[in-house]
C-alpha cells in the first residue's frame, strides 16, 4: 500500500516576519537579526508557520559554537527552549504595537 504524506501549509506572514526582524536578538540583544522559524513540536524537514519565529542574530542562529543550528539542544540548555524564546518575543512584539 503506498500512502502518501502530505505536510501541512505552514502559515505565512510577511508583515508578522517584518516586526519579529525588527527586533533585537533574543538571546543577546544585538541587531541585525535573523528570523527563525521554530522546530518545536514539528516533524522532521517541517518548520513552523511565520507566526511562531523568533529574532536570533547570526551568531546565535548558524554561525556561532552554541548557536541554534549547530546544536540545539545545547542552545536550548544555554538559553531556554524555543518555546520559552518564542513567549518573550511574543511579550516583546506587543509592547512595541
Amino acid at each position: 500500500m503506498n500512502l502518501l504524506r502530505i505536510k501541512p501549509r505552514r502559515k505565512k506572514d510577511p508583515a508578522h516576519l517584518a516586526r519579529v526582524a525588527s527586533l533585537p536578538c533574543c538571546v543577546c540583544g544585538v541587531s541585525p537579526v535573523g528570523v527563525h522559524h521554530i522546530r518545536s513540536g514539528m516533524g522532521m524537514g517541517q518548520r513552523a508557520g511565520d507566526d511562531e519565529t523568533i529574532p536570533l542574530c547570526p551568531w546565535h542562529h548558524r554561525t556561532g559554537p552554541v548557536a541554534f543550528h549547530a546544536g540545539p539542544r545545547v542552545f536550548q540548555a544555554a538559553f531556554g527552549s524555543e518555546r520559552e524564546l518564542l513567549a518573550r518575543t511574543i511579550e516583546r512584539l506587543g509592547r512595541h504595537e
